[in-house]
């Protein structure tokens, strides 16, 4: 920009002064809300400041988790509750369970099978026989002891941490007819601070962008015409190196539900007036989706994607015992960078998965969660991820869950929807374009468009495991 005002005026190229402008205002812009977004996160919020943000029948309540100390350090780790009202002089302390309890839950052998999940999200099996041994269930250790102090109180916010980020509250049932979310209105918020320091936001356009019916394998056609004119380095690294067979034969499955569902959301979504764009086999690439957000034209207002998700855990410790050199494992798989080990998948991935290398120029098709983070969404009122298992990632303290969920928050969006597990395809289809009904056709606020859609589900006779996988987060 300076060597261009350098010039005599008469050599000055006003196209290119407008266009540099535009470049630096769009760069200003996205400094000064990552500042404000840093600024926020390190300012200390108070009790009385929550109390002030709060309605008489609006209560608050952040999960936190810790070590239990008996005279020296233990390894029995304690959940409990700070729950806040504004008729309450101080934070009520409730101490929940211990860790263990809610592992006896979790445990089971594949977590993706139904019969586990719908286990968990009823009160009793409905199976042949009654169980002689009742165990205690979610509603038990989480919430009964929280209804005490709830009297009155007809919506809460709340704050999970630890192993609570992988339970959906709504679903937990409180009886055999009712769940939490029948009885309370539930807003997750990635943090309580977000009551007292809530970021303004704007509709600035009605533009939607919707990725599905996504091809995993490489476009040969466009391969091969790039071959004709680049030549491939032999030397260069792999950006995928995978050593163990399972992961190199696994492939990405088209999901003919995706193609299904964006069509029927782009009808829905024009029918409400909202400008679509739809990126769909080969266009739904990873170059298309870092485009968003980049020009003078802001974010969209909702951005849907309907593809594959992964996530690996952190794998730190059984690399350390294993003689297998991690070069030559999968990089997404083995990164201790946990933004890096949770991402999506776009048009072509499955090369890259598998270990092939990429052209020259070209991207691979695997989104990580780290690269979303480095986009400006601030502009965009919801994301959806219509995925499996976008909302998993490293919980790392108190600090939350570092994969997809706070990528899109970093990156700005108001309203994320994520999944717990491996969702079914057919299911997904139903339950999306039933919450975007009640949303744009209905004009429900989202938060109560995404309640009504999964209780609607339920009503139909679709058990937990079609419906309660997945969560809106604030």
């Amino acid at each position: 920009m300076s060597r261009e005002l350098t010039l005599p005026v008469e050599n000055r190229s006003k196209d290119k002064i407008e266009s540099l402008e535009e470049n630096i205002n769009i760069i200003e812009k996205g400094l000064a809300r990552k500042g404000r977004s840093l600024e926020e996160t390190q300012k200390e919020i108070g009790f009385q400041e929550l109390i002030h943000s709060l309605k008489p029948n609006e209560a608050v309540i952040e999960f936190v988790h810790f070590n239990f100390i008996k005279a020296e350090f233990t390894d029995s780790i304690i959940y409990a509750a700070l729950l806040i009202r504004k008729d309450f002089l101080e934070p009520v302390y409730i101490k929940l369970f211990e860790q263990k309890s809610l592992d006896s839950l979790l445990k089971f052998e594949n977590s993706r099978r139904s019969e586990y999940v719908n286990t968990l999200y009823t009160l009793t099996d409905r199976g042949i026989k009654a169980q002689t041994n009742s165990k205690r269930n979610l509603a038990d250790i989480l919430w009964k002891p929280l209804e005490p102090y709830l009297v009155g109180i007809n919506t809460v916010y709340y704050a999970s941490t630890g192993l609570l980020h992988r339970i959906n509250f709504d679903a937990v049932a409180i009886n055999d007819q009712e769940t939490i979310a029948d009885s309370y209105h539930l807003i997750g918020l990635g943090s309580t601070r977000q009551l007292v320091q809530q970021i303004p936001f704007e509709i600035k356009n009605n533009d939607a962008v919707l990725f599905g019916g996504i091809n995993f394998e490489e476009d040969t056609i466009g391969i091969n015409k790039n071959r004709m004119s680049t030549e491939i380095n032999s030397d260069k690294k792999e950006h995928l190196l995978i050593s163990n067979n399972d992961m190199k034969s696994t492939t990405w499955d088209f999901l003919p539900g995706t193609e299904r569902e964006v069509n029927s959301l782009q009808k829905i979504m024009q029918s409400a007036g909202i400008n679509v764009i739809l990126k769909k086999g080969y266009e739904a690439t990873e170059k298309s989706f870092k485009n968003i957000g980049t020009n003078i034209k802001s974010s969209p207002r909702i951005l849907h994607i309907a593809t594959h998700g992964y996530f690996f855990p952190d794998l730190k410790k059984s690399r350390q015992s294993s003689v297998v050199n991690p070069q030559e494992e999968i990089v997404f798989k083995t990164s201790d960078h946990p933004m890096l080990r949770s991402g999506l998948i776009l048009a072509g991935g499955n090369s890259a998965w598998q270990g092939k290398q990429t052209l020259e120029g070209r991207e691979d098709g695997i989104l990580t969660a780290y690269e979303i983070s480095q986009m400006n969404l601030s502009n965009t009122e919801l994301v959806v991820l219509s995925a499996c298992e976008t909302g998993l990632g490293d919980i790392q303290g108190n600090e939350g869950v570092y994969g997809l969920q706070r990528a899109f928050k970093i990156a700005g969006a108001k309203y994320l929807i994520m999944s717990l597990w491996q969702v079914p395809d057919k299911q997904t289809s139903l339950l999306m374009t039933t919450f975007y009904r009640k949303w744009l056709e209905e004009k429900m606020n989202i938060p109560d468009a995404f309640h009504a859609a999964q209780k609607q589900m339920r009503e139909n006779g679709l058990d937990p495991y079609n419906w309660a996988g997945f969560v809106l987060v604030e």
